[in-house]
Order: structure tokens, then C-alpha cells, then sequence
């Protein structure tokens, strides 16, 4: 049997078991990484798995069932299973649940790779790792660690509707990052973030990082930040770094219009939502520079894809145009119960998880200024870039960030380093307060997002440049 075979044999055996509707989901992944400390390789993980999930719907309620077995028995057991395990969801009263409606048919789609990840010897993988840490060891870290990581996986969906789809997505990213120890103080600096860049590509997008050219840096600025004067509190002019705007999207911006927490049906990981639904097409998120879009077409993207886990084709769309919140990421079943005529934001954590409204490439239009702009038209402020910490309440409103570095900006001219700083604010004025923005983007993934009981995590893409934003309090301890 082929795995569009055993997918389709799974969506059968629900539809005969009572399902108006189901989908299977056949996906095959293979995992790899490795770390090294202090010029050493301390771990290497490689893991391959296959198996298939299955979605029925009777009625209101949903079911879901996987299994580790792509036999024709353990299909149509697992389908049977998703039915029975529906209806019984179903037996709770209200409404049917409706689907809004998708183009059913025949695709197929590869992100791009040029040079395999998993194909490279894990000789020559870990030589650069051992390399940059020995490197920043030299230079002064106390701590030196480096990581890459890859995912190679493989999808077959099915539904009773018509689709049969099948998906290859390569992805892959590295990091290196220098920690200081001081008299009662540690400092870290990351290259070219926390926990490195990722994104929908092969081999050459580590390649393109240059980990070994960067460690010197790294370790240099962790040890200078340990007797770094403290960042000042109070109020000021505020610029972020693109990888630190990245994480303010994400957190501010991306969870808040996450459709199923706006409804309710999402509360773990950080609650639910600001938002509600009658101010869609009304509500003044930003100033008019926040152009927010939700596009997995995005070439190398982390939150990229040819169609998500219901079957939607990817398409750009808005969430945020001109400063005006007009769209969000949903699914099937909750843009049907909001109206919307849009899904397309649906992705599950491999095979044996139920699929859910997760970010694609929630990312910032660039703008028409540049960083050096930015800091020539300021003068008095602070400049932070990459992300340490982040915390954001449950309504994903108010949040508090700290970053690894800061600069004094005065008279237009970037001054001294500043260390932990931290910045604190809440979403619609924050970003409605922001003035300046760069147009030196860069399409930031982020492969660590958690969301849901049992827990899953996601791959987010975040386009980002840095911005200016004025009147933000800094300094906050605690």
C-alpha cells in the first residue's frame, strides 16, 4: 500500500463508522542535532518516526486518534476509532459544526534545499561547532556552546472531501552563544540569536550563518557587558533590534490573533486573547507603519508550506493593515463559527498530535527607514537587540522583555554598552507609539513556540526590521 493508500483507507473506515466528515494525516520525520561546549561535542540526537493521525467529525464534536502502524488494519482501527471517539464528543448539545469551505483536489509541494542537511558527514557538522566554541573559548567565554538542528518530514493528507496532498519539508538552523562569568554577575551574547536562525532550507542557510566568524565577537561582548554600566530606568525613546522585533511579534501580535484563543477554545501557554472579534476591521492595533501579514509563501521561511493540515493552500493575507487589526489565523472550523470565508493556519506537532491554529510567517512589512537613520534621528534613547527573556500575561497584553545588550543613543550617535536592560509595555500602545522603521528585514524562525494540552511545538516565521517607538519605560526590575 502506498501512504496516500493507508490514508485513505482511515478516512473510509471513519466515513463508515459515522463520520459526516474526517482527514488523515501520514507523515514520516527524521530529526538531528548536536551541541558542543567549550570546544567539546557534548550531545548528538538523530530519531525517525512514522505514523498517522486521523480528524472525524459527527455532528459538534471532533475526534482524533493516532497510531505508530501504517498497515491497512491499523488505518481503518484508527479511523473507526476517531468516529466512535467523535460522537461521543458530539453527544454534548449544540449546534453541528461547520467547516468553511476549502478547494479540494490533487497538490503537491517541497521547500527548497540545496544542499541536503542530513546528507552532510556529521564529521564536517561538527568540526564548525568545535571550531566556534573553541574560538569564543579563546576570546574569553567562561561558557562556550554552539547547536544545530534539522527536520526532514514528510507529509500524506487525505480527506473525505477530496484532497490528496503530499508535502517534503526541509528544515534546519544554528547558534552559537558566549556566557561571561563575574563577580556576582552573568552576561551572555548570542549569534545570530537565541538559539540560532532557522528557517525552510537545506544546508547552505548554516552555511550562510558563518558561525566561526562571528564567535570571536560574541565572547568579547559577554565579557565587556559584565562591568557594563546598569540600563537607566525610566521613560525613553526605544529602538529594537530586528531579532528582539521578531519576538515582540510573536508574543504581541501573533498569539493575541490566534482565532481559537480569541474564542475561548485556547487557554493554555499564556491564556487567550485581548481581542475581541467585533472590533475586526475596526480596532487601532499600531500607528500607521504596523503592517502585519500572515504569508507561508514566504521562499526559506521557517512558518512556511504548499498547504497547512486541513488541506488549505497557503495564501498571503493581512492581520494588520495601516495600523488596523483586519485579520487573523484560523482554521476550518473556527473561521466558519466567526464567519470568516479564511483558514489556512492549521498545523499539528507531528503525526500523533490533533492539528491547531498555529502561526505561519506572522511577520512586519518593512519600512522606509534604516537603522542608522533611526539612531541619527534620536537624540536620547536606547538601542537593545537579542532576545534574553520574555513574559507576557494571559491576554497577551502586557509584557515585559529583557534583551542581551543595549547601547546609549545620544545626539544621534550610538553610544555606550548597557547591560540587562529591559523594557515593558502594553501591546496597542506600544505599537501605536511606533514612529520609525527599518526596511532591513530579515524573515526570523523560531522552531520553540508551545501551544496546547498535550503540549506541541511549532515552527513560526517572523519577517522583522528594526523600529523606533517612543514614550516606552525601561530598567523595569523585577
Amino acid at each position: 500500500m502506498t501512504h496516500f493508500d493507508v490514508a485513505t483507507a482511515a478516512v473510509q473506515a471513519a466515513l463508515d463508522a459515522g463520520a459526516r466528515y474526517a482527514d488523515a494525516r501520514v507523515m514520516h520525520r527524521r530529526y538531528e542535532a548536536m551541541s558542543a561546549r567549550n570546544g567539546e561535542i557534548e550531545d548528538l540526537s538523530q530519531s525517525e518516526d512514522a505514523g498517522i493521525g486521523v480528524r472525524a467529525l459527527v455532528g459538534s464534536g471532533w475526534g482524533f486518534y493516532a497510531v505508530p502502524d501504517l498497515s491497512d488494519a491499523a488505518a481503518r482501527a484508527a479511523g473507526t476509532r476517531a468516529a466512535k471517539t467523535a460522537a461521543a464528543s458530539a453527544r454534548v448539545p449544540g449546534p453541528a459544526t461547520d467547516l468553511t469551505p476549502v478547494g479540494a483536489g490533487a497538490g503537491s509541494w517541497a521547500s527548497a534545499c540545496e544542499v541536503d542537511p542530513l546528507s552532510v558527514p556529521l564529521s564536517d557538522k561538527g568540526d564548525l561547532l568545535v571550531h566556534a566554541t573553541k574560538t569564543m573559548r579563546e576570546h574569553g567565554a567562561d561558557v562556550a556552546e554552539g547547536l544545530y538542528q534539522i527536520w526532514d518530514t514528510e507529509k500524506w493528507f487525505v480527506s473525505s472531501e477530496g484532497h490528496r496532498i503530499d508535502q517534503h519539508i526541509r528544515e534546519c538552523g544554528a547558534g552559537i552563544s558566549s556566557t561571561a562569568i563575574g563577580d556576582g554577575e552573568v552576561q551572555r551574547r548570542s549569534y545570530p540569536a537565541y538559539r540560532g536562525q532557522y528557517g525552510t532550507r537545506g544546508w547552505e542557510l548554516v552555511q550562510e550563518l558563518d558561525l566561526g566568524a562571528h564567535a570571536a565577537r560574541t565572547a568579547d561582548e559577554a565579557r565587556a557587558l559584565l562591568t557594563a554600566p546598569l540600563c537607566p530606568a525610566g521613560e525613553t525613546t526605544l529602538i529594537l533590534g530586528g531579532e528582539q522585533m521578531a519576538l515582540q511579534i510573536h508574543e504581541s501580535v501573533g498569539h493575541a490573533i490566534e482565532l481559537d484563543r480569541i474564542l475561548g477554545w485556547e487557554a493554555a501557554f499564556a491564556g487567550t486573547s485581548w481581542l475581541d472579534l467585533d472590533q475586526l476591521g475596526t480596532l487601532h492595533y499600531g500607528s500607521e507603519l504596523m503592517n502585519i501579514t500572515i504569508d507561508p509563501t514566504i521562499p526559506g521561511a521557517l512558518g512556511s508550506f504548499g498547504f497547512d493540515d486541513e488541506g488549505t493552500p497557503a495564501a498571503r493575507r493581512d492581520a494588520v493593515r495601516e495600523g488596523r487589526w483586519v485579520g487573523v489565523l484560523a482554521g476550518r472550523d473556527s473561521a466558519a463559527v466567526a464567519g470568516l470565508d479564511y483558514a489556512g493556519s492549521v498545523r499539528a506537532d507531528g503525526w500523533s498530535r490533533l492539528p491547531m491554529v498555529r502561526m505561519t510567517n506572522v511577520g512586519l512589512e518593512p519600512g522606509p527607514h534604516t537603522l542608522a537613520e533611526m539612531i541619527a534621528a534620536t537624540d536620547d534613547g536606547i538601542f537593545m537587540e537579542t532576545n534574553r527573556s520574555w513574559s507576557i500575561d494571559d491576554k497577551r497584553l502586557n509584557f515585559q522583555f529583557g534583551t542581551e545588550i543595549a547601547y546609549e543613543v545620544k545626539n544621534g550617535r550610538q553610544g555606550r554598552m548597557l547591560r540587562n536592560p529591559t523594557y515593558t509595555g502594553i501591546g496597542p500602545v506600544f505599537w501605536r507609539s511606533m514612529d520609525m522603521l527599518s526596511s532591513e528585514s530579515v524573515a526570523w524562525g523560531t522552531p520553540n513556540c508551545g501551544k496546547g494540552q498535550p503540549g506541541q511545538v511549532g515552527h513560526t516565521g517572523h519577517p522583522a526590521a528594526p523600529a523606533r517607538f517612543q514614550n516606552v519605560r525601561v530598567g523595569v526590575r523585577g
